[in-house]
């Protein structure tokens, strides 16, 4: 009896080792599966985590490079050319930027301020030549127009020198740009302009209203009566082409005082920017031929 009990303890022995060790083992599985999951699901974590960082990493090393903003406004693009070719070739030079889009598309004036006022585009690239409604009309019916204010218009010419385009400046463009300019100069150029700065060298842009203003326009110079004499001095510089550094040099002022003036000026002279007051300095006669640079 005492062998059968002993017997019995031994199978209970065995029967309760077995269950610890399957218990043991059904522990150490369940253990290892969850660490397992555990580091799969960190692992994962940290992928997830790592690939999302890289990627923001990226994007802002990329809207950084190149002068591009790194807020991660994209800058909306409409071009107007009646030639297909030259426009798809744009879109293909802009659309490859991450923080530049073409929006629309115009083949005339026409459809350009129809479509500039469906899409409200930050910066039409703008050609002068055109069917139906020219450059220049579109332009000055873009820029008046309320709805578009904070929209800018950039000119496209074939000439350095092309008789419409101070006529676009004075519809409100700008400024100008060649159409054989380099694909990196037309990037900068939507990209300064959108940010309100002027996309020529002042040079270029006091050569090109000195050839077709010879004498102050009538009615212009009245304007003048509502300006400082300090804010007359930097309207003339401005004019002669003079960057703010200059100016602030030539009166023996700061940087900071040269931009307060020029807000008032623009203010004033109801000018929509840098472009319009070099304009505004020519037609009241404060800069001649003989005097750019």
């Amino acid at each position: 009896m005492s062998e059968t009990t002993a017997g019995g303890a031994a199978a209970s022995g065995t029967t309760a080792g077995q269950a610890t060790a399957s218990g043991t083992a059904a522990g150490q599985a369940t253990e290892g599966q969850a660490t397992a999951s555990g580091t799969a699901a960190g692992q994962a974590t940290e992928g997830q985590a790592t690939a999302s960082g890289t990627a923001a990493g990226r994007a802002t090393e990329g809207a950084a490079a190149g002068g591009q903003a790194t807020s991660g406004a994209v800058v909306r693009v409409m071009l107007v050319d009646d030639q297909p070719l030259l426009r798809e070739s744009l879109a293909v030079i802009i659309d490859k930027e991450p923080d530049l889009a073409v929006v629309a598309q115009a083949a005339d004036g026409a459809d350009a301020v129809m479509r500039a006022r469906a899409v409200r585009p930050d910066v039409v690239l703008m050609d002068v030549r055109m069917p139906r409604l020219d450059g220049l009309e579109a332009t000055r019916r873009i820029c008046a127009d309320p709805v578009l204010d904070r929209t800018r218009v950039v000119v496209l010419s074939m000439f350095e020198l092309d008789e419409y385009v101070h006529e676009a400046l004075r519809a409100g463009a700008s400024g100008f740009l060649l159409k054989d300019a380099h694909p990196e100069d037309l990037l900068a150029a939507i990209r300064r302009t959108h940010r309100g700065e002027s996309l020529f060298a002042p040079a270029i842009l006091t050569r090109l209203v000195a050839h077709y203003l010879d004498a102050p326009r009538p009615g212009r110079v009245g304007r003048l009566r509502a300006l400082t004499t300090r804010e007359v001095d930097v309207l003339a510089l401005i004019g002669g082409g003079r960057s703010n550094d200059e100016i602030a040099e030539a009166l023996v002022i700061s940087v900071k005082t040269v931009k307060t003036h020029i807000t008032h000026l623009l203010a004033k002279l109801a000018a929509r920017d840098r472009a319009q007051l070099v304009i505004a300095a020519y037609d009241a006669g404060l800069v001649r031929p003989a005097q750019r640079p």
